[in-house]
């Protein structure tokens, strides 16, 4: 049986009640790897066990979410009345009460779809502002027909690839956002991968590439990315870094460099694919399924494996792509952080001073747009961060003793002239450390007017922490309890109540360490690691 995670939880609640509370459109904001499509799923399947006569629709770009978003409904709700529309996929339902479909395909057709109450959209950014789009004219077209519709947006990144925030401005489809899952927290609590990134020697110099819509114009950004020494000295440091990588990823600036890049990885003994706009859909289907297999090593690319392209074991990512585009960026990094076995953890190489230009990647700094709105393109020489001369550690520009080797800039540095091109650390703020926990306390919390919980206590030396396991409530607080229960290594089926959980703590894993979150109100109890799994990570 499917289980919602926490965050994934939270996120359907709040939209729910964003609705109750009389709210139009909302937008979900949840990390690549994340796991949208049981989101979208849950939400299709709670609205019409309520509401049985809703019509509701799931559009996004690429035949392989459609696939992937139906088949997820499928399995957390296997009588779903469920079609799919999709040249791509060949399949043309048009009765069906929930119907995925791609936006190619259902653009100009909504006179032959029916109408919809709801439409769920998949990688929401990808929606652009221009009315006058496949996207608009649908919109549009469904508006007409149901003049009360809502419409839902999930995404990684709340602002389009070509222009500014998918909430703000007076041409906006969201009215805000109602969930917004944290990079870092999803990290700690394991379920996304771990991020590295360390500066590259080699860098693309785009002092001399002019901007166009407030974007690198492409042939002279490709110009200078495929600069022989460039392309060599920067493919002499992935090969030396990606010895022990399973699954490395280069974005690039162009098809031609794509190339480039290809054959000199090639030349090292790697085996590597391009897959660009331009390879047919077979030959990219059959490179795409080689490389999940990892029969193939390293794919380069450009322009189609920023969204929608799931495999979970790439651990290596090459930024050879420069871009003042904050959700391109955010896009590209979002790829390594799904969890594959063997996997530690992605390392992210930035040849493209994308990092430095557009800060950690839990969060991001767009620029402002003129008249206060947010924007989403930043200048070229934006400088948002440095790095260590000695270990090569990403910080911000103001930091004098570098967290990971004690370096200590000089006072007159100042990185906005340093002559190297510098990037910021991947992820913001200091790693939460894992705290030793001596001793674990269960006991029955009773709380007037709610179902009584579990109260742990984690004794860290002078300091303990709490947490309350709230099996006998419902929504969010419950799959809390079931997930840290199941972390914990308890068995299923899961408690119903305090009572029950109480009588089994003794099938649970000894907890030996706890991160916690102390940004909030009150400190936050985000990971626990048991013995087992200490001793698998000291192996």
């Amino acid at each position: 049986m499917l289980t919602l995670r926490p965050y994934q939880r939270q996120s359907v609640d709040a939209l729910f009640d964003y609705w109750q509370g009389g709210g139009g459109n909302g937008l979900i904001v949840l990390p690549t790897g994340a796991g949208k499509s049981l989101v979208i799923a849950t939400i299709c399947r709670e609205l019409l066990e309520q509401w049985p006569d809703l019509r509701i629709g799931v559009v996004t770009h690429v035949k392989e979410l459609i696939a992937q978003n139906a088949q997820e409904l499928m399995r957390l709700w296997p009588g779903a009345p469920v079609g799919i529309y999709s040249a791509g996929l060949g399949r043309r339902d048009v009765q069906s009460r929930i119907l995925f479909m791609g936006i190619q395909s259902v653009h100009n057709k909504v006179d032959r779809l029916g109408k919809f109450d709801l439409l769920l959209i998949d990688e929401a950014h990808l929606i652009p502002r221009r009315a006058e789009t496949m996207y608009g004219r649908f919109f549009a077209s469904c508006l007409e027909a149901v003049p009360d519709m809502r419409v839902v947006g999930l995404t990684a990144t709340p602002y389009r690839l070509d222009s500014g925030r998918l909430d703000r401005g007076k041409d906006r489809l969201f009215d805000g956002i109602v969930h917004d899952a944290n990079v870092r927290d999803l990290i700690d609590e394991g379920y996304l991968s771990p991020l590295v990134g360390k500066r590259t020697e080699t860098q693309i110099d785009t002092s001399a590439v002019h901007l166009r819509g407030g974007e690198f114009i492409a042939g002279e950004l490709e110009e200078a990315a495929r600069r022989p020494t460039v392309v060599r000295e920067a493919v002499r440091e992935i090969v030396a870094a990606g010895r022990d990588r399973a699954g490395w990823l280069a974005f690039c600036s162009g098809v031609d460099h794509a190339i480039d890049v290809r054959d000199e990885i090639r030349a090292h003994g790697i085996t590597c694919e391009a897959v660009t706009g331009d390879t047919p859909a077979p030959e990219r289907d059959r490179i795409i399924a080689a490389y999940k297999a990892r029969k193939i090593r390293c794919l380069t690319s450009v322009a189609v494996l920023t969204t929608g392209f799931n495999a979970p074991h790439v651990d290596l990512i090459a930024m050879l792509r420069p871009t003042l585009s904050t959700g391109l960026y955010v896009q590209m990094i979002g790829r390594g952080f799904r969890l594959a076995d063997g996997k530690t953890d992605c390392l992210v190489m930035d040849f493209a001073g994308n990092v430095r230009r557009h800060g950690p990647v839990d969060a991001p700094t767009p620029k402002a747009e003129p008249g206060g709105g947010d924007g989403e393109k930043v200048l070229p020489d934006t400088l948002r961060a440095k790095a260590c001369p000695q270990c090569s550690t990403y910080e911000a520009p103001a930091t004098r003793t570098c967290r990971t080797c004690g370096y200590e800039w000089p006072r007159e540095t100042d990185p906005a002239h340093e002559g190297r091109a510098e990037a910021v650390q991947i992820l913001s703020g200091e790693p939460r450390p894992w705290l030793e926990v001596r001793e674990v306390d269960f006991s029955r919390h009773v709380k007037s007017g709610s179902p009584d919980s579990v109260l742990v206590e984690y004794h860290t030396g002078p300091t303990v922490y709490r947490e309350w396991l709230c099996f006998g409530h419902e929504g969010f607080a419950r799959d809390k309890a079931r997930m840290i229960w199941r972390r914990l290594d308890g068995a299923e089926p899961y408690p119903e109540d305090a009572h029950a959980a109480l009588a089994r703590v003794d099938e649970l894993s000894p907890i030996t360490a706890i991160k916690v979150k102390t940004e909030g109100k009150y400190p936050e109890v985000v990971a626990r690691m048991t013995g087992a799994r200490k001793q698998e990570n000291a192996a």
